[in-house]
């Protein structure tokens, strides 16, 4: 099941700018980029489908523009606190999203405490958090050894998307 709303809705400004990007990146990096702007774009489409409130709809989407440009342009190595706040805040709300598309899909039944929520959004920020860094260590050994990884990146990334994942369940239960 869908939940898609008629009309226009202000993530869909964030959703044409990844659009955009997926040419921009393509010209200016090559397929690395391209890869990881067709993949923002289509997260990107999540909440629009899944019916999420249109603040969600444009943090999340924002923020996984960002975290894409953000490594394109280097900027996780010219600022080294960076990449762990990226982590944090992107795992917290694309754990929040996932579980809204589970519901609306019917993978997962409605909460029936506001503790199940936590658990749920946790454990599934920290299994996309460990995906995600699968997926960098997979790129960096087999399209771009300029994806950056290694123990203490990893670590750090990992440790800040529980946070993360921890700090939505929060925030998710007290909005419930």
């Amino acid at each position: 099941m869908t939940v898609l709303r008629a009309g226009w809705v202000p993530g869909d400004a964030v959703r044409a700018a990844a659009l955009v990007s997926v040419f921009v990146g393509t010209w200016r990096s090559g397929f690395v980029a391209t890869a990881l702007f067709l993949l923002v774009l289509g997260g990107s489409l999540v909440p629009r489908l899944v019916g999420t409130s249109a603040g969600l709809d444009v943090a999340y989407c924002g923020t996984l523009l960002f975290a894409a440009w953000a490594a394109q342009l280097d900027w996780y190595v010219a600022v080294g606190w960076l990449d762990v706040v990226v982590h944090a805040v992107a795992t917290g709300l694309i754990a929040v999203v996932a579980l809204r598309a589970l519901r609306v899909w019917g993978v997962v039944g409605p909460a029936r405490s506001r503790g199940e929520d936590a658990v749920l959004v946790v454990g599934t920020g920290a299994t996309l958090a460990a995906l995600w860094e699968l997926g960098e260590w997979a790129g960096n050994a087999l399209l771009d050894p300029r994806i950056q990884v290694g123990y203490p990146d990893t670590m750090g990334d990992l440790a800040a998307g529980l946070a993360g994942a921890a700090v939505a369940a929060v925030l998710a239960g007290r909005r419930a």
